[in-house]
């Protein structure tokens, strides 16, 4: 059988190295490896042959279209992104009026929110991202769609602070290039998505109303996987909780 270079772009995009398979029938007249055995890919031959180190100790390379197998999914891991949270309230004078400009919660006043923001938004989400979230609304049909099966925002307490999460739920391990594809679009969510209208609803408080903002246009906001957020925190002489 012959196959063209783009079978073979695909077929190597498909079934990476370390890539787990499980045989369900190999067209091999002598020596076949049996139904049912799974193994790792080892490499792909310019010939589209899927060179195998099979569990029961054998090598024998997979032919596509001749062979059955599958792809063996690993299991979903949790990948949590931070983002620094940006809390403000309007308050009423001693008229009873709203005051014209809010203030800036201390991080002592934000956590005393924690529950009511984190209740705030799980109400915003949508029926229709009961399964993926927000990754739903991903616009390519890319490695990031195939390997990201949701995204959800909540908040976490890190030390003395509350966070903005994306908390993900990931399948494999993702590049350096995906990685920073996600953030990308985890801040557009942040910024201009689910966030834009999360800080435009008010959550009602005994002193006024607070906005919660999941993204800033401080130069200091960023989002950080755990290892980037412990890095910053230990150069800003502060500890993780």
């Amino acid at each position: 059988m012959r196959y063209d270079s783009e079978f073979l772009r695909l077929l190597k995009e498909q079934y990476p190295p370390g890539t787990r398979i499980r045989l369900t029938k190999m067209n091999d007249p002598y020596a076949p490896v049996p139904p049912g055995t799974e193994g790792t890919v080892d490499f792909i031959d310019d010939a589209c042959g899927i060179h195998m180190q099979w569990d029961n100790g054998r090598s024998l390379a997979l032919i596509p279209g001749e062979d059955s197998f599958s792809k063996i999914s690993p299991p979903l891991q949790t990948l949590r992104l931070y983002m620094p949270l940006t809390v403000k309230e309007y308050e009423r004078n001693e008229w009873g009026d709203w005051e014209d400009y809010p203030s800036e919660l201390d991080q002592d006043t934000i956590l005393s929110y924690h529950d009511s923001i984190l209740a705030a938004i799980v109400k915003e989400r949508r029926p229709e991202e009961t399964e993926r979230g927000l990754m739903k609304y991903y616009p390519k049909n890319d490695s990031v769609n195939q390997k990201v099966h949701s995204f959800f925002f909540t908040v976490e307490q890190i030390g003395a602070k509350l966070m903005g999460v994306a908390e993900c739920r990931i399948q494999g391990s993702l590049s350096e290039a995906e990685l920073e594809q996600l953030k990308d679009y985890v801040s557009g969510q942040a910024s201009d998505g689910f966030g834009e209208g999360f800080e435009q609803h008010p959550l009602k408080t005994g002193n006024g109303e607070i906005y919660v903002s999941l993204w800033s246009s401080d130069k200091d906001w960023s989002i950080m996987t755990p290892d980037e957020l412990a890095q910053s925190q230990q150069m800003g002489g502060m500890q993780l909780g």
